[in-house]
């Protein structure tokens, strides 16, 4: 069988907003946007992430879907970004528009990890590489 994971899509208001977020809070520069700005990604590692309109996702999904909202709960679902700098590239996010979710502290295996919400409410992870 020919298979592997290729792609993250997240369905978002304003795609263009969210391209912008993920190049000021992290670096990651855009890959591609559709003329009509409904669909975008981002150089971002061996795996695409990429974004989507709610519109996009309306005509994808005729029986709907839950929309992402920053003031709410996030889904049980993560990205994960890994640095050698959680706290710097935790505040440089939240200085972008990222919301606190749950402060940066070492778990006991050694790494450091901290939670923020993106600008749509999706939950990040920042965190240290995992050693061997």
């Amino acid at each position: 069988m020919d298979i592997k994971y290729a792609y993250t899509i997240l369905y978002v208001n304003d795609v263009a907003q969210t391209i912008s977020f993920y190049n000021n809070a992290f670096g990651f520069e855009q890959k591609m946007i559709t003329p009509e700005k409904d669909y975008a990604e981002i150089i971002s590692g061996s795996t695409t992430l990429a974004f989507a309109s709610l519109e996009l996702g309306a005509s994808n999904f005729k029986k709907g879907f839950i929309k992402s909202e920053p003031t709410k709960k996030p889904f049980g679902i993560e990205l994960a970004f890994t640095t050698s700098d959680v706290d710097g590239i935790m505040k440089k996010a939240m200085e972008n528009g990222a919301i606190l979710f749950e402060e940066a502290v070492v778990k006991p295996w050694g790494q450091k990890v901290g939670y923020l919400k993106d600008i749509n409410g999706f939950l990040l992870e920042i965190c240290t590489p995992m050693t061997n």
